[in-house]
């Protein structure tokens, strides 16, 4: 791992994110001097659980994985995240150490800020206390879902969704879509808590039926009508 200051523009970067983007320009320059750069290889560790949290991330380039580890080396993958997102907020407004671990799924560029210069941001702005509330509580209800969908949907269900849900930015009305998987199969299979060959034979049959179609990482959804109707 690499870690160093502003080498491609932490400031502009910070200031286009909706978590900072009404902060004044000293605000924000005290927050980017307490920011530092941190470049991740693929498969790279960027914590462990029980690790000190000093503060949180944000994910300029890349992926990164959320997942608990079993003392055997069995994990069970909690959220997989990408660019403009950040994670380690919780636990550092706590003061616990991290409760999961963390690992990069393909080279990444991430940005670290120190823990101190959020908590004095809360303190002296409430709309960046409420952005961050708001983030938080939105963490809540998407781990509220998932636990939903483990309980109360089937494999199928919880494939499908995540393939609507790939979608929903990329939608018009008749068209095909694209999804491209976030990572790899094994890993989506611990997000969606189903194994990876039953993850692979569900892609299989819905590429039997034609709701998709499935070129390496990459599947095409030519009719997100049907494949919304199958997961009902």
């Amino acid at each position: 791992m690499g870690a160093h200051r502003d080498s491609f523009g932490t400031l502009d970067f910070l200031r286009n994110l909706p978590l900072f983007r009404e902060f004044e320009l000293s605000r924000l320059e005290a927050i980017a001097a307490a920011t530092t750069e941190q470049r991740v290889a693929a498969g790279s560790a960027l914590y462990h659980r029980g690790d000190p949290c000093d503060g949180m991330h944000i994910i300029v380039l890349g992926r990164v994985k959320l997942a608990l580890l079993a003392p055997g080396g069995a994990e069970k993958v909690i959220e997989i995240l990408g660019p403009g997102q950040s994670f380690g907020e919780a636990v550092m407004f706590i003061d616990k150490p991290y409760n999961l671990y963390a690992e990069a799924l393909a080279d990444s560029l991430l940005l670290h800020i120190q823990k101190d210069a959020i908590l004095q941001a809360v303190q002296g702005n409430p709309d960046f206390a409420r952005r961050m509330l708001n983030e938080l509580s939105q963490r809540q209800c998407r781990l509220v879902a998932d636990i939903e969908a483990y309980t109360l949907k089937n494999a199928t269900e919880r494939v499908t969704g995540y393939l609507l849900a790939a979608l929903a930015d990329h939608l018009s009305p008749g068209q095909p879509a694209d999804v491209l998987l976030a990572a790899s199969k094994s890993v989506l299979a611990s997000r969606l808590n189903i194994t990876r060959e039953h993850f692979s034979r569900i892609l299989h049959e819905l590429s039997q039926a034609g709701l998709i179609w499935i070129s390496g990482i990459n599947i095409q959804v030519p009719d997100p009508a049907g494949l919304r109707e199958r997961k009902s």
